[in-house]
């Protein structure tokens, strides 16, 4: 009997081990660090759902294979899109995972794939976890540029400065000219990504010198660690309408590139220099009266035909309708360049001017000019020509060059007895210089006299003399005055005088009339004889 019962418990066994065991997954990781057969288990969301059976090299010995059984509940696990990866300590610049892995040992995670999809046994681990679950809800949409920067899984979106999702993976393009970021946003905000939505790389401390001068941004501080992306949508334009999952938009690489790539060119024009563009670099802007209405395409002699002409070509594209109204109300003017051949008409001419001396970054100006000779649109291959003028740095350095051509047509003899006459009149001016400063010395001698005197004692109480010289004159002044002494006195005297002479005239009329008189003496009769008229008896 115990032969029989211990082969019926072997067979239930056996069959309670067929029966019961889960599916076997077969993941492939680069090393097997941290993975222990039997020891190491497989987690869902902190839910053991299976351990690690068995490790082995590959065949071609470049990788390992971990045989992961998991429970017979979990197999609807294994299908495709289900991820796998290790959670073990990392430190990284999106911060520090996996701490509790110290204490509790590493351990395999497992991120199921989506509903429905196919049964799947052979996979290929991560070896940097995912920034999300894909059981997570939210928009996930895919980012690329043309360089990856400090951008990694794990490094944050931002929405006006608010963290609303996160980079979860970055790849390389087969013929290396892309990187693409697949990009996470949570549920709550993904209606804030539509389709006018524009993103922009904010990683590091962002330091440019262009036509507009030194720019620095700072953004946070884990984003100047790990990187960081921000997005939104360009001031003035609509949003559009939400995006779904898997939707492609351009990382540009800085906020600035962002809001330039809104414009939409209409036209590609082919301008000749005839100067230096030294300064000149692609994606400069080119402004029509201090408006942004375009950018610089390319600078190369291949834009036009090998026929000599030593002036440098620059295509630049513009959005016309930002130059003129009425192009934004009638669009179908935009078909041909007949309202270019008016603009030209007018004055519009292209030139190079310098947006900062610093850098000496040059941008392309369109503008109209006066005085400038009649000209039409012109035609280069495929692209259509304006003409352009000389302006700016250039415009000085011609005149300057006109000015010394002139210099050097002048008479040698002439310019010599210029120079002669002008070291005649720079003697002079010493010499006369020399006068002025004796002159001045003099003045400063009589100065100093002069403040001697006023410091004097003597000359300080000249003031009070002449108070009391002058009060003495009043007093004399009142005494001859109308009430004064003297005046009455010389009124007196002159009333004797007048009598005197009346008494010397009336004896002067008695010696005309009786000169005896002087010898007889005066008649004495009161009866006087008459006398005739006109002095005769």
């Amino acid at each position: 009997m115990v032969p029989l019962v211990a082969l019926v418990i072997g067979a239930w066994m056996l069959f309670r081990h067929f029966t019961t065991a889960g599916p076997v997954a077969h993941v492939k990781f680069e090393t097997a660090e941290e993975i222990f057969a039997g020891k190491t288990e497989v987690r869902c969301r902190s839910v053991t759902v299976g351990i690690v059976n068995d490790v082995e090299l590959s065949s071609d010995l470049k990788s390992v294979v971990v045989h992961v059984e998991l429970d017979a509940d979990a197999s609807q696990l294994l299908r495709r899109g289900t991820r796998f990866w290790v959670v073990k300590p990392r430190i990284s610049g999106a911060g520090v995972t996996g701490l509790g892995t110290l204490i509790q040992g590493a351990y395999i995670e497992l991120d199921p794939g989506a509903d429905g999809a196919e049964r799947e046994t052979d996979f290929v681990g991560l070896e940097t976890p995912p920034a999300t679950n894909l059981s997570v809800p939210g928009r996930r949409i895919v980012l690329t540029t043309d360089e990856a920067g400090l951008l990694t899984a794990g490094s944050p979106l931002y929405y006006r400065g608010f963290e609303v999702g996160r980079i979860e993976a970055r790849t390389l393009s087969q013929d290396g000219t892309r990187v693409s970021y697949d990009a996470f946003i949570q549920q709550d905000y993904s209606p804030l990504v539509t389709e006018n939505t524009r993103f922009w790389n904010t990683s590091g401390i962002d330091i440019s010198a262009g036509a507009d001068g030194f720019k620095v941004r700072t953004p946070s501080l884990q984003a100047m660690v790990s990187g960081g992306v921000s997005f939104g949508v360009t001031e003035g334009e609509a949003p559009g309408n939400p995006v779904n999952d898997g939707a492609f938009f351009v990382l540009h690489r800085d906020e600035d590139a962002a809001r330039n790539a809104t414009f939409d060119p209409t036209v590609k024009l082919l301008l000749l220099f005839d100067q230096t563009v030294r300064g000149l670099e692609p994606r400069a802007p080119v402004e029509f009266r201090g408006i942004t209405i375009g950018r610089v395409v390319d600078i190369s002699f291949d834009l036009v035909p090998s026929n000599g002409d030593p002036r440098i070509p620059v295509l630049i594209e513009i959005d016309c309708r930002l130059m003129r109204r009425d192009l934004r109300d009638h669009p179908e003017k935009l078909r041909d360049i007949e309202f270019l051949k008016e603009l030209v008409a007018k004055g519009l001419r292209g030139s190079l001017k310098t947006g900062s001396l610093i850098t000496g970054s040059l941008y392309v100006d369109l503008d109209y000019y006066e005085d400038v000779a009649a000209a039409d649109v012109g035609k280069i291959g495929e692209h259509a020509t304006i003409p352009t003028v000389s302006a700016g740095f250039a415009q000085l350095e011609a005149k300057l060059t006109a000015i010394l051509d002139k210099f050097q047509t002048f008479d040698m003899k002439q310019v010599d007895a210029a120079v002669a006459n002008i070291s005649a009149a720079a003697a002079e001016a010493k010499t006369t210089i020399t006068e002025s400063r004796a002159a001045l010395k003099e003045i400063e001698a009589t100065a100093a006299a002069a403040r001697g005197t006023l410091e004097d004692p003597a000359f300080r109480n000249l003031p009070a003399d002449l108070r009391k010289a002058i009060a003495s004159l009043d007093k004399s002044i009142e005494s001859i005055g109308p009430d004064g002494a003297v005046q009455g006195d010389l009124l007196r005297t002159l009333d004797e005088l007048r009598a005197s002479l009346r008494a010397i005239k009336g004896v002067s009329d008695t010696v005309n009339e009786h000169p005896n008189s002087l010898l007889f003496g005066r008649d004495s009769s009161g009866n006087p004889t008459p006398k005739a008229p006109g002095g005769k008896r």
